[in-house]
């Protein structure tokens, strides 16, 4: 049996990202964490009922540090930085995306931190489409965005463009390059 000891939140958290990008919503376990932990389970259930109250934590500590980045887009003057920075963090901050996909399949009917936990996510991701309002005005005031498309269709495409899985191992650089150049001119030649 593991002996008790104590863990920081940054650990539990980091351990509970790796194994939840790794084994999926299904395969995450008490067990699993409190083996790498050399933890008991017992020790993880003082701190959380259940796993997904710690996954709905866990998203929302992530959710926090995301739109803390996402916030000096304002720092950056023009359009074309602001979308520069932008896929630069949605970039670096993929994986947050597939936490975010884990995190839909909690069932609706849970504790009443872990709804209180979904409550508040939703409320994080609206701040985030608050955040990039601005940044597509922008674009639409300065002529770069075409101001017939639906910023919600805009925004939607940029997120689901970086959430395109890199099957054939092209190097990072050029498949960061390559999306970004996707989604500012297109694919066609002209």
């Amino acid at each position: 049996m593991a002996r008790e000891r104590k863990f920081s939140t940054d650990e539990l958290f980091q351990l509970t990202k790796k194994n939840l990008l790794e084994y999926g919503y299904e395969g995450f376990t008490f067990s699993l964490l409190a083996d790498q932990l050399n933890v008991s389970r017992g020790t993880i259930y003082k701190y959380y009922e259940n796993k997904d109250e710690l996954i709905t934590d866990y998203m929302l500590y992530e959710m926090n540090l995301y739109l803390t980045e996402l916030k000096q887009i304002e720092e950056y003057d023009g359009f074309e930085a602001q979308f520069d920075f932008l896929l630069d963090l949605i970039l670096k901050k993929s994986s947050i995306y597939q936490i975010i996909e884990i995190g839909q399949r909690i069932p609706s009917k849970t504790n009443q931190n872990t709804n209180s936990n979904k409550n508040r996510l939703a409320n994080y991701h609206l701040d985030m489409y608050q955040y990039l309002q601005g940044f597509i005005k922008l674009g639409k005031t300065e002529g770069k965005v075409k101001p017939h498309i639906p910023d919600a269709l805009i925004l939607g495409y940029i997120f689901q463009s970086i959430a395109i899985p890199n099957h054939f191992g092209i190097p990072q650089d050029l498949w960061n390059l390559s999306i970004k150049e996707i989604i500012r001119h297109g694919m066609f030649m002209k």
